[in-house]
C-alpha cells in the first residue's frame, strides 16, 4: 500500500472500490449499529458516507495474506488468550536502531518464543521535544530516522512468519502542535481550528479547568496553552506541544479511523489505544471516561471487524477497577479486546515493598470478578512511570494510611527508607500534594543494582530471587505477561540520560537505555545474572504451558492465613494448580483450606521471595 499523507478527508464521491461477498457481509452484520451510533454523536453528517467508503477502500487495498489472516482469527477469537501469549515491549531505536536492523534481530525475539511484540511510536514526530514518540506530526508515516513504511510492512511480515504479532500505540488524544492540521489552524484556517480546542479568550478554557483535573500539574500546568501564531488557547491537557483532537467534529473521527486501517494493511495487529477515557471532551464535566468515548471505541470494534477481523484493541485505561469493566464493553457490543493491567502493576510493587500482600489479594479479586469477556495484558514495567494509584477505600479499611504509604512507596523505591534495596527515581514529584511517581527497571528495583554496587552476595541473591518472585506472580494472573526488554537480561538502570540535554529533564529516561547486546551474549553463560534471569523467564513460559492457563480457566485467590503470601488457584475442568508466591524475607508456609471443588495440601513451605506452584488435583 502507498504512503499517504494525515489529511482531512474529501466528501466527493467517487466510483465505489471493488469488494467481495466477505466485505459485504461483515458490513451487513453491523451496518444498522454503527450508522445508529455514528448519528447518534453526529446526526446526519455527510461523513458516515465518506467514513463508510473508506472502510471499503481499506478493504479493497488489504494484502491477500492478511485477509487470510482475518479468515483464521474470526474462526479462532481467543487466539490473544491462549497460555502460550507472551509478550515484550521496547524502542526500535533503543533495541536495534532502526525497523531495518530490528528485524534482523527476530532471532533474539523467537529465542524467548514471544507472540507479541509492541514497540513504541514510531510514527513521524517533531525532535527533540515529542514525548518519547506520543507527539504525532503524521497518523500514516513511520518517523524517518526510524525508516519507512515499506520498511514497517516488511517487519510485519518477517513477524507474521515467526508467529509474532506486532502492536504500536495509536495516539487518539491529541496531535503534535508541528501537524499538518495543527499548522493550518495556527495559520488562521477555521476549518482546521475545529479539529482542536481554540478559543479567542479564557472564558471557556476556565470554565473547563474549573472541574478537568490536570494531568501533569507540575511539568505542564492547566489544560489550555496559549499559541501566540493562532492568538487563541487550545486545548493541551498532556503537554503545550500536543494538542487535544476535537472528536465532536466527524472529519477528526473519520481521518483518524482511516489511519488506524492504513496501519493495519501495512501489518499491525494490535493497537494500543493511548489516553482513550479522554478523547471525548464535555464542558461542565471532568472529561473523563463519557459514554461518547464508549461510542467511538465501540465504532471502532465494529470498524475492524468489518475491515481487517485479525486486528485487536488493546486499551490503556489508567482508572479504578470499576471504570474498566466498560471499556471491554458487552459480549453482545464488545469494544477493546484487551487492557493494560496498570492497577495489578502497582499492587504488585506494593506488596513487594511492604511484604503485605492484602491490596494485591483485594485487587486481583476484583478484576477476577469482572465478566469473562475482561481480558488483561499483565507487566511489571514498560516505558512509563510506576503511577502510586492504589485503592484508598480498601487502605483505609484496612486501616492503612493512603498519604502515608504513598510517601513510603515512592520514597522505598527511590532507596531513601532505611532497609531499602531499591535503586529508583521520582518521577513528577509534587510538594503541595506529597505526590509523586517512580522510575527504574525491574532489576534495579528489585535490588540487583544496590548489591552490585555494594558487592553484598547475600543481597545479590535476594535481589534475584525478588525479580523472578515478581516476574513469575504477574505471569500467574489472569491474562498474559508482558517484559519490558531489557528485563529478561536483568539490565540495570542508565543514568546516562543525565548527560543528556535534551533527555536529562524526564526520570523516565532512567528505564529508557539502550539495550545491552554485550550483556545479552551472556545469557548463555551459567551462572551470569543475564542467564539466571534468562532461564527463569524460560521457566516461566513453561509455567504456563498447563491446560489451567486455557482461555476459559477458572482463576481466584486463595486465603493463606499470612499476609504476606499471595495464593492464587487456576483450575480448567478436573485439573487445579495453586501458585504461592512470599512477598516477604522470611521463611514462612502457606496454610491452605480446601474446598468440594478444590483440594490442597495443608501446608506448603516457602524461602524468602519463593515462588512455588502445586498441582493440586486432577
Amino acid at each position: 500500500m502507498s504512503d499517504k499523507p494525515t489529511t482531512a478527508r474529501s466528501t466527493t464521491q467517487t466510483s465505489a472500490p471493488e469488494t467481495d461477498d466477505v466485505f459485504a457481509t461483515r458490513l451487513a452484520r453491523h451496518r444498522d449499529e454503527f450508522e445508529s451510533l455514528f448519528r447518534m454523536l453526529y446526526g446526519d453528517s455527510p461523513e458516515l458516507a465518506v467514513f463508510e467508503r473508506a472502510m471499503a477502500e481499506a478493504y479493497a487495498a488489504r494484502p491477500a495474506d492478511l485477509k487470510k489472516l482475518d479468515i483464521e482469527r474470526e474462526q479462532d477469537p481467543d487466539w490473544y488468550k491462549r497460555g502460550d501469549m507472551f509478550g515484550m515491549t521496547m524502542y526500535t531505536d533503543l533495541f536495534a536502531g532502526d525497523l531495518k536492523k530490528l528485524a534482523g534481530k527476530i532471532d533474539y525475539l523467537k529465542e524467548q518464543k514471544l507472540t507479541y511484540l509492541h514497540l513504541m511510536p514510531l510514527l513521524t514526530m517533531p525532535h527533540p521535544d515529542n514525548d518519547g514518540g506520543y507527539a504525532i506530526e503524521d497518523f500514516d508515516t513511520v518517523d524517518p530516522l526510524l525508516g519507512t513504511n515499506e520498511d514497517l510492512a516488511a517487519l510485519t511480515k518477517k513477524l507474521r512468519k515467526a508467529g509474532i504479532s506486532l502492536c504500536l500505540d495509536f495516539v487518539m488524544n491529541h496531535t503534535a502542535s508541528s501537524h499538518r492540521w495543527a499548522k493550518a489552524a495556527m495559520a488562521g484556517d477555521p476549518e482546521y481550528q475545529d479539529y482542536y480546542f481554540c478559543y479567542d479568550d479564557r472564558t471557556v478554557p476556565d470554565q473547563y479547568d474549573a472541574v478537568v483535573p490536570q494531568v501533569f500539574p507540575n511539568t505542564a500546568p492547566g489544560n489550555f496553552s496559549w499559541n501566540e501564531k493562532m492568538g487563541k488557547w487550545v486545548m493541551t491537557q498532556f503537554y503545550p506541544f500536543q494538542w487535544d483532537l476535537n472528536y465532536r467534529n466527524p472529519k477528526v473521527f473519520t481521518a483518524m479511523m482511516t489511519s488506524v486501517m492504513h496501519l493495519a494493511n501495512l501489518g499491525v495487529e494490535v493497537f494500543r489505544l493511548d489516553a482513550v477515557p479522554y478523547i471525548w471532551k464535555q464542558l461542565g464535566t471532568n472529561c473523563r471516561n463519557l459514554p461518547q468515548v464508549h461510542t467511538i471505541v465501540r465504532m471502532m470494534r465494529m470498524m475492524l471487524e468489518i475491515v481487517c477481523p485479525a486486528v485487536v484493541l488493546k486499551g490503556e485505561v489508567v482508572m479504578a477497577p470499576k471504570e474498566l469493566a466498560a471499556y471491554f464493553g458487552t459480549p453482545e457490543r464488545p469494544e477493546c479486546h484487551m487492557l493494560y493491567n496498570v492497577s495489578i502493576m502497582v499492587n504488585l510493587w506494593a506488596a513487594l515493598a511492604s511484604g503485605d500482600v492484602r491490596l494485591l489479594k483485594r485487587q486481583a479479586d476484583k478484576l477476577n470478578a469482572l465478566p469473562d469477556n475482561c481480558w488483561f495484558v499483565n507487566y511489571l514495567r514498560c516505558h512509563d512511570d510506576i503511577g502510586w494509584g492504589l485503592d484508598e477505600d480498601e487502605e483505609v479499611r484496612l486501616a492503612i494510611d493512603p498519604v502515608k504509604h504513598k510517601e513510603f512507596l515512592y520514597h522505598f523505591y527511590e532507596g531513601a527508607v532505611p532497609g531499602s534495596w531499591s535503586m529508583g527515581e521520582l518521577y513528577n514529584y509534587d510538594e503541595a500534594t506529597k505526590d509523586a511517581r517512580s522510575c527504574g527497571t525491574a532489576a534495579s528495583l528489585c535490588g540487583v543494582e544496590k548489591a552490585i554496587i555494594t558487592h553484598d552476595k547475600p543481597a545479590y541473591e535476594k535481589a534475584i530471587d525478588r525479580d523472578l518472585l515478581m516476574h513469575r506472580a504477574m505471569a500467574f494472573l489472569r491474562g498474559f505477561p508482558m517484559l519490558n526488554c531489557g528485563d529478561e537480561i536483568g539490565q540495570l538502570n542508565g543514568w546516562d540520560y543525565k548527560e543528556d540535554p535534551d533527555r536529562v529533564a524526564d526520570s523516565r529516561n532512567l528505564h529508557r537505555s539502550r539495550f545491552d547486546w554485550a550483556k545479552a551474549a551472556e545469557r548463555n553463560e551459567e551462572g551470569t545474572l543475564q542467564n539466571r534471569l534468562w532461564e527463569g523467564m524460560a521457566s516461566l513460559r513453561e509455567m504456563r504451558d498447563d491446560p489451567c492457563f486455557a482461555p476459559d480457566a477458572w482463576v481466584t485467590t486463595w486465603d493463606t492465613h499470612d499476609d504476606a503470601i499471595l495464593a492464587v488457584v487456576r483450575k480448567e475442568g478436573e485439573r487445579s494448580i495453586i501458585g504461592l508466591f512470599n512477598f516477604s524475607d522470611a521463611e514462612t508456609y502457606a496454610a491452605l483450606d480446601s474446598t468440594a471443588d478444590v483440594t490442597l495440601p495443608e501446608r506448603v513451605d516457602l524461602k524468602p521471595y519463593e515462588a512455588k506452584v502445586v498441582v493440586a488435583h486432577e
